[in-house]
């Protein structure tokens, strides 16, 4: 007798298992001589080793067509049970700008030329800075990088952080506790992983630290490991800020850098530490730059003009 625990990451167990366990049922049948009871957010089998095990099998198969495609149909466990190969074979053949699935099938994925760098960049460095203006997917793309790391299990945790730069004497004034001073600050990260993650699988990640979300002052005196971290709005960090921020990586974390030269809030005689990061990391081996501009602009397709029009008028001024 063999006895297996399996957890069902980043999947909602009703839409995993079925409307009223359907998909459940159909497993069920298919291995009568086996136990198979679910709770929660885990699967518990028990049984013959040999059934056990290849049960296992494929229940990762169906896992990985729930993670690239947000669902999984009765006919999707049926294919599989009945040996008809995995239901994500039978997908067409997934294009290499898909970064991950999220919940009910939404699409996330690199849609311009630069983001694809980034894509790339993070793959092969240590830390990415990725610099433009508002509205061209850095925070986006990055937080779904490392949620596909973390579904990889290429780390352990998600760490985000931000600079609130009206915090000091501001913060004070806001209502609440420390968390709810902070969480306006931080609500763009928060944004992005529910578009996603499973509400409650992100509730969970949140409540257990598997995914952090914190004001940057909270990383002085940390190693991070086994981690992906994003700095966002690193235009906001003083040049102590974000050195402090950049050593703090350990050999196993990988950095992603983002902000928007153009959107400095630090007051007019402190000096964006983002601008001399890249005075002095051009050529530094492992860390990248990627450069967004308005052909990156994801949003309503009037941010695009409204950036030129800045720029127009900057030049003008200068």
């Amino acid at each position: 007798m063999k006895e297996l625990v399996l957890p069902i990451e980043f999947a909602n167990p009703v839409d995993f298992f079925g409307i009223n366990d359907s998909n459940l049922e159909l497993i069920r049948k298919k291995f009568p001589g086996l136990k198979i009871v679910s709770r929660g957010t885990e699967l518990k089998i028990i049984g013959d080793e040999t059934q056990v095990v290849r049960l296992q099998h494929i229940l990762d198969k169906l896992l990985d067509h729930f993670d690239r495609n947000g669902r999984l149909s009765n006919e999707d466990v049926n294919r599989l049970l009945n040996g008809n190969g995995s239901p994500a074979d039978a997908q067409p053949k997934e294009r290499s700008d898909v970064i991950l699935y999220g919940p009910n099938g939404v699409v996330v994925k690199a849609r311009t030329p630069n983001q694809v760098k980034l894509v790339d960049a993070v793959e092969h460095n240590d830390i990415v800075f990725a610099i433009g203006p508002a509205g061209t997917g850095k925070t986006y793309t990055a937080v779904a990088l490392a949620v596909r790391a973390l579904k990889n299990k290429e780390v352990r945790k998600i760490i985000l952080t931000r600079p609130a730069v009206e915090a000091g004497e501001n913060l004070g004034f806001l209502p609440g506790d420390l968390r709810e001073k902070i969480d306006p600050y931080l609500r763009p990260l928060y944004d992005a992983l529910y578009d996603m993650i499973p509400a409650d699988k992100l509730r969970t990640f949140l409540e257990n630290n598997i995914i952090e979300v914190a004001p940057l002052a909270f990383m002085r005196g940390r190693t991070l490991n086994d981690a992906m971290v994003i700095l966002d709005e690193a235009q906001n960090a003083t040049e102590n800020q974000l050195k402090m921020f950049l050593t703090r990586i350990g050999p196993t974390a990988r950095f992603i850098v983002t902000g928007d030269i153009t959107q400095i809030d630090l007051p007019r005689l402190q000096p964006s530490g983002l601008l001399q990061a890249v005075r002095i990391f051009k050529s530094l081996k492992g860390i990248d730059f990627v450069w967004l501009d308005d052909t990156d602009v994801v949003r309503h397709d009037i941010v695009r003009h409204i950036i030129r029009a800045y720029e127009k008028h900057s030049k003008k001024t200068d």
